[in-house]
């Protein structure tokens, strides 16, 4: 038996454990979706559809994550911050009667121990170096280096302005090692393209 969770289906939005992820809530059924995680156990389950169409299928792999801070706002909307607890494989969705979606879902185990070598390490702060410089980013390189691996390198693949089939397979990537592998690809594909002409895309 899996874990029943309430979804949020929101494309190009990926959430990882132990990160933050701030979200507007606006929709009826989202406002009805937070006010239920909030009277239960704070807890929302992050995950991409595969399109924009209303009701469409989704992808496999998301996150839950747990409110950590609200603000209720007069007109029935919200401002809330979602702290990553684990990814998440759906096994199905469930038929119910709430104006949101829920799936049943497996939880996923993290290697919380999981590292770089220093040569995989060094390797992702140099392209992702050349990447912040093509596209303008001003970054801080000495907080940078302060991260341990799996916060740089989970944060980076979070917030990267890939879209959403790319940003899915980062989520999806089971080692940490794989998913540094695919983000410096990314990063290479990315930052030899226009990005008012290309976007990244795998399929």
């Amino acid at each position: 038996m899996g874990t029943r969770l309430s979804i949020f289906p929101l494309p190009g939005a990926i959430l990882f454990p132990g990160l933050h992820l701030p979200l507007h809530i606006f929709e009826p059924r989202y406002r009805a979706l937070v006010g239920d995680a909030l009277a239960r156990d704070r807890r929302i389950a992050m995950i991409q559809p595969q399109s924009m169409a209303d009701g469409a299928p989704l992808y496999t792999v998301g996150c839950v994550g747990k409110i950590d801070e609200v603000e209720a706002l007069d007109d029935g909307r919200y401002n809330i911050v979602l702290v990553g607890e684990a990814r998440f494989r759906v096994r199905r969705e469930l038929v119910v009667t709430t104006p949101f979606r829920q799936v049943e879902a497996d939880l996923l185990l993290e290697d919380e121990g999981a590292a770089l070598a220093s040569v995989e390490r060094a390797g992702f702060e140099q392209e992702a170096r050349a990447f912040a410089e093509a596209q303008g980013y001003i970054v801080d390189w000495d907080s940078v280096a302060r991260l341990d691996d799996r916060t740089l390198i989970d944060g980076v693949s979070q917030i990267a302005p890939f879209d959403p089939a790319a940003k899915q397979a980062l989520l999806e990537a089971e080692t940490l090692s794989q998913r540094c592998e695919l983000l410096i690809q990314l990063m290479q594909f990315f930052g030899r393209s226009d990005p008012d002409e290309e976007r990244v895309t795998l399929q």
